[in-house]
């Protein structure tokens, strides 16, 4: 009977998880226009240094288990309402994937433990900063879409940046709540926040309705990659391992 009710609460909590993964999953790319598609997922096989699980695609060494593209491409990332719900109605377990770049958000990530002090410098400064996406050893940082050119230029001007430091611009992807993943839970360390009220100039995100007519859908507010390129560095070069190693 133990074995029963518990096996009935594990499915309840599958069909939550299922149905927040899905509801994630619509506004991303209904209300703010960020195209997703469904990740690879995880699978029961356990990591190399024994914690937490594999990836279900066929590369057993896979350095992003569960938290990358896979079947399909990231060619296939939509803002198409029933193609998603397609998705996360057969695979309600899959992580959801932004494609980065374009008019989507892009972002910079770095080790935890250098995110987090990153955060507290930025604090300081009384930074503005937009939705910052943690996993148990990464947090990335959500910023205004950049171009590679921009991102060079930046770059150059830098004595160093931290091989730790990684930048997801056009033609990339990031993992983003409430997804599941080999390292573990995704969450927000930092919530999207709505766009306040915009300026007549201001161009809003619109989607269709059911009805046929069109709704305003802010999309929350993204700092630029300038704005906080340099507490990143700082706290990447800062980290015990002085920032040299690329940890997922």
């Amino acid at each position: 009977m133990r074995e029963i009710l518990g096996r009935r609460r594990r499915l309840r909590l599958r069909r939550k998880e299922g149905a927040a993964r899905l509801g994630a999953a619509l506004t991303f790319a209904t209300a703010w226009q960020w195209p997703v598609l469904p990740g690879a997922g995880t699978a029961p096989a356990a990591l190399r240094d024994g914690r937490g699980l594999g990836c279900a695609c066929p590369d057993p060494d896979c350095a992003v288990p569960g938290a990358h593209p896979f079947d399909p491409g990231l060619l296939a990332a939509t803002t198409d309402e029933r193609m998603v719900r397609w998705w996360w109605t057969n695979r309600p377990a899959a992580p959801v994937i932004l494609a980065t770049g374009g008019r989507a958000p892009c972002a910079v990530s770095l080790p935890a433990l250098a995110g987090a002090r990153a955060l507290v410098a930025l604090d300081r400064m009384g930074m503005r900063l937009g939705p910052v996406v943690a996993t148990p050893t990464r947090w990335s940082l959500l910023v205004a879409p950049y171009t590679l050119e921009r991102l060079g230029e930046l770059l150059y001007s830098k004595d160093w940046v931290p091989s730790s430091l990684r930048f997801h611009g056009e033609g990339g992807y990031l993992v983003l709540p409430p997804s599941e993943i080999g390292t573990g839970q995704v969450r927000w360390e930092r919530p999207p926040v709505p766009l306040a009220a915009p300026a007549p100039s201001t161009p809003v995100l619109r989607r269709i309705t059911k009805g046929g007519g069109r709704a305003e859908a802010a999309a929350p507010w993204l700092p630029d990659v300038e704005a906080v390129l340099d507490a990143l560095v700082e706290a990447s070069t800062s980290a015990p391992d002085g920032g040299s190693r690329l940890a997922y």
